[in-house]
């Protein structure tokens, strides 16, 4: 499956937030994802907010977090990255800036120049509730901007063949922002969308963790993160490709989300409740969905709904 002008083995991959300091990428890849996304990583090692700042709603197959961006910073990283260099598999650098930084865009292209000889993709992350002010960045000015700076800095680190970026967009969007987005998204010739983050809106929740603040990720953030997907598959014109992610557990909601125009899925809050041998089990089962609705490969089904 090829998307950006990478091949993926398969269109599952894990999302950011799970291996913060690119610590498992290979264990994850064994257990038969496509990909996987390491970090957020910021510039300077930074502790995150107080905790507590995970809860499981157990009751509603959700998780809220308000990790802030915690990690150990570029340099330790890119000791891990570096000595994986040359393995095989597709290992991409989620990005992101200080929470105390005077100028977070050049936050960006310091970790987009650190980090591109060893991505296989960079993805923006402005859209993370937990670092005040960041989901500012996804205004069009603020955000050409940035793509701007990553893109010279991921040119000047890697002249030839350079990763593509990804940018990876909160659910949180009025109509006005997915059209600015996409439009940035298509001038500035991404890699891909990443829809999407968590939410800060509240569905109606069972769990007594409900009124935490955070971004709430997992089941009932499926409907929310779906329309968003088809939103910017309409803004964009299919014109750049789309990853799905948000509260997907099963083959049949991956399967959803590709009809919907996703060419990759992620997971992660599934795997707390179903476990980490889920990528592959939704990998079985999307072959037999395929196989079912007459398709020869995920890519001719992309956004056939």
């Amino acid at each position: 499956m090829e998307v950006a002008g990478l091949t993926f083995p398969n269109p599952v991959g894990v999302a950011a937030g799970f291996d913060k300091d690119a610590e498992v990428p290979d264990a994850l890849l064994g257990l038969g994802f496509g990909f996987t996304e390491v970090g957020s990583i910021t510039p300077l090692p930074q502790a995150g907010n107080p905790k507590p700042r995970l809860f499981r709603l157990v009751e509603d197959q959700a998780v809220i977090n308000r990790m802030g961006f915690n990690n150990g910073g570029a340099e330790a990283a890119l000791t891990r990255l570096r000595a994986r260099a040359g393995r095989p598999g597709i290992v991409a650098v989620n990005i992101g800036a200080n929470k105390d930084s005077a100028d977070r865009i050049a936050d960006y292209a310091v970790m987009a120049r650190l980090m591109a000889p060893f991505a296989s993709y960079l993805c923006v992350n402005v859209s993370s509730p937990n670092t005040p002010g960041l989901r500012a960045l996804q205004d069009e000015g603020a955000l050409s901007a940035l793509i701007d700076a990553v893109i010279a800095a991921r040119d000047e680190a890697v002249p030839s063949a350079p990763p593509p970026i990804f940018l990876k967009v909160a659910p949180d969007l009025e109509p006005a922002d997915i059209d600015a987005i996409a439009r940035i998204a298509i001038d500035k010739r991404l890699g891909a969308l990443v829809v999407s983050n968590t939410t800060i809106s509240r569905p109606a929740l069972r769990s007594h963790h409900a009124g935490e603040t955070g971004g709430l990720s997992g089941a009932p953030l499926r409907s929310l993160a779906t329309q968003r997907l088809r939103d910017f598959r309409k803004a964009t014109g299919a014109a750049i490709p789309l990853v799905g992610v948000g509260g997907i557990a099963t083959a049949e909601h991956a399967w959803e989300r590709i009809r919907a125009g996703a060419s990759l899925v992620q997971l992660y809050s599934a795997m707390v409740y179903a476990g980490p041998g889920l990528g592959a089990q939704i990998v079985r089962g999307l072959e037999r969905l395929m196989r079912r609705d007459g398709f020869a490969s995920i890519a001719e089904a992309v956004g056939s709904e």
